[in-house]
């Protein structure tokens, strides 16, 4: 075998090993997600290959109202990617007419992500009763790779012309939600439609979760969050709740996810897959291997140690024979 392969093959095996170590949330919303998106072929490969770059990742506005879209797209994810165990947690179809419902679905990836408690917001504030048109159904998760351990996941698609008050609102939830589990690790995340003609400048003062100082925006304010080339609006982001969360976060690594330009796709491609770029951030790992299911990271760097001396002396004798 030529020496330039051997060598290839020892940098691949060496990416793969590392590979994967980073605990990435993303929040995506696929914007019209149904049986009709599900059967063109080449949305649903680039969608696979989106949420399979996620451990946890919150899809919003689907609307799979025969209940087959979104199987369909979970067996697609299982045979893109059998090297981990994907599951997905669904909310009941949302809205406030018959004619229009979405769903929050969090597929994740069981090996590194346990979900351990569920909860549908039932919008039953005193004086605020019906804030949301789409009530967030929250979700905990224990993932004890990361350094966080274990957090909630707050989602929300606002409705564009109740952006202010459903923003507002989720303050609300968010509160309920830490008395009611007793943590403070929260993270909010989702399409808020909180930029451009949605939420007016002097209408941020009266959102808590803007004042809120114990609440950081981690997307940048500036981040451009749709994909068509004619706006350029902040629509999507993830906001994490408190000190300890914040340390959780490898800095500056929340950002949204140009699916477009990674894949090679023209504007017109990309926008049969969604309107909006996902959201992510990447969660600091302690242990890569917590979880179970794959090597120490020790025994991963002695099998890297061992193939590099082989090479090294498989290349030696090359030298020589050459």
């Amino acid at each position: 075998m030529p020496a330039s392969l051997l060598l290839l093959f020892f940098f691949v095996g060496v990416s793969d090993v590392y590979g994967g170590s980073d605990f990435r949330v993303c929040a995506f919303n696929l914007h019209n997600f149904g049986e009709s998106k599900s059967k063109k072929a080449d949305v649903m490969n680039i969608l696979v290959k989106i949420i399979t770059r996620c451990d946890v990742c919150l899809l919003q506005e689907v609307r799979d109202s025969k209940g087959k879209a979104l199987p369909q797209l979970l067996d697609q994810i299982k045979r893109f990617d059998s090297r981990h165990e994907y599951r997905a947690v669904a909310s009941e179809r949302l809205g406030r007419t018959e004619s229009y419902q979405e769903q929050y679905v969090f597929v994740y990836r069981a090996d590194s992500a346990v979900l351990t408690d569920q909860y549908q917001y039932p919008d039953d504030l005193p004086g605020d009763v019906d804030a949301f048109s789409r009530e967030p159904f929250v979700v905990r998760f224990r993932a004890p790779r990361t350094a966080i351990k274990e957090f909630v996941l707050i989602p929300q698609h606002t409705t564009p012309t109740n952006t202010t008050k459903e923003l507002d609102a989720l303050h609300d939830v968010l509160l309920r939600v830490m008395k009611m589990w007793r943590t403070k690790n929260v993270m909010l995340l989702g399409d808020f439609n909180a930029d451009c003609g949605y939420l007016a400048k002097k209408n941020r003062k009266n959102v808590r979760l803007l004042t809120d100082t114990n609440l950081v925006w981690l997307i940048p304010e500036d981040t451009d969050t749709t994909v068509r080339s004619s706006t350029s609006c902040s629509y999507d982001h993830i906001v994490v709740h408190g000190d300890a969360f914040s340390r959780a976060v490898v800095p500056s690594s929340a950002r949204a996810f140009d699916f477009q330009t990674e894949y090679g796709l023209t504007e017109e491609q990309a926008l049969d897959v969604s309107d909006h770029y996902p959201v992510e951030v990447l969660l600091r790992v302690e242990n890569p291997r917590a979880s179970g299911g794959g090597p120490s990271r020790a025994s991963s760097l002695q099998s890297v140690s061992l193939a590099s001396s082989w090479i090294v002396g498989h290349l030696f004798l090359h030298t020589l024979t050459c």
